[in-house]
């Protein structure tokens, strides 16, 4: 079926339906496939996810915006990490093609793209507002997960994000924009931080 700026797939999981949102590359012979996920308690319309769709697709991406089944099932909470893990994998080994993968999300998103990366052979990872750790509790660091994705990434950061701002590392770029979690005020910097990073990721 159609929804409203895309075409959108409903994907069994073992966790229950997830669905995808697609995006055409704009070229019409896209490069590769960009799967982005949401955060804990938002959806796939949140500006920075919108944002990085455009500048993908102008980049010569398809995109795919996944939405996990506790969210299709209406819910608010976030599952397990390992559900969200195992409808992710199911998701991009269902819509993948013979496309290269890069894999990506905002906040929870991210943190599950960075997770699964290896298990799908993602080329990269695009971490929007990574949560690095919870509010008030920096000796709690998920950096782990974000140096275990094993390829190249790029994370786009609020300066003021109260779960913390990565630094440069080994294969991982990190963009500061003016704003906090939400990434909501500069969707212009990361649509530009997204499309620059893109240009050269696949070589």
């Amino acid at each position: 079926m159609s929804g409203t700026g895309g075409t959108v797939e409903e994907i069994d999981t073992p966790r229950g339906p997830a669905r995808v949102t697609r995006h055409p590359a704009a070229s019409g012979a896209p490069r590769g496939l960009l799967l982005l996920g949401h955060g804990a308690g938002g959806g796939v319309d949140a500006p920075d996810l919108v944002a990085a769709t455009g500048a993908a697709t102008g980049a010569g991406f398809d995109v795919g915006l996944v939405e996990q089944p506790y969210r299709v099932a209406g819910r608010r909470a976030p599952a397990p990490a390992g559900h969200l893990d195992e409808a992710w994998l199911a998701v991009a080994a269902a819509v993948r093609g013979d496309l290269p993968l890069v894999q990506g999300g905002r906040s929870s998103g991210a943190r599950v793209a960075c997770r699964t990366a290896a298990a799908t052979g993602a080329s990269a990872v695009l971490c929007l507002a990574f949560p690095l750790h919870p509010p008030g509790r920096p000796e709690r660091s998920r950096l782990p997960e974000m140096a275990g994705a094993g390829v190249p990434v790029l994370v786009v950061q609020g300066r003021s994000d109260r779960f913390g701002i990565p630094d440069d590392g080994p294969g991982r770029r990190v963009v500061q924009l003016d704003g906090d979690h939400g990434l909501k005020k500069d969707p212009a910097g990361v649509a530009a931080a997204v499309r620059d990073w893109l240009a050269g990721i696949l070589g």
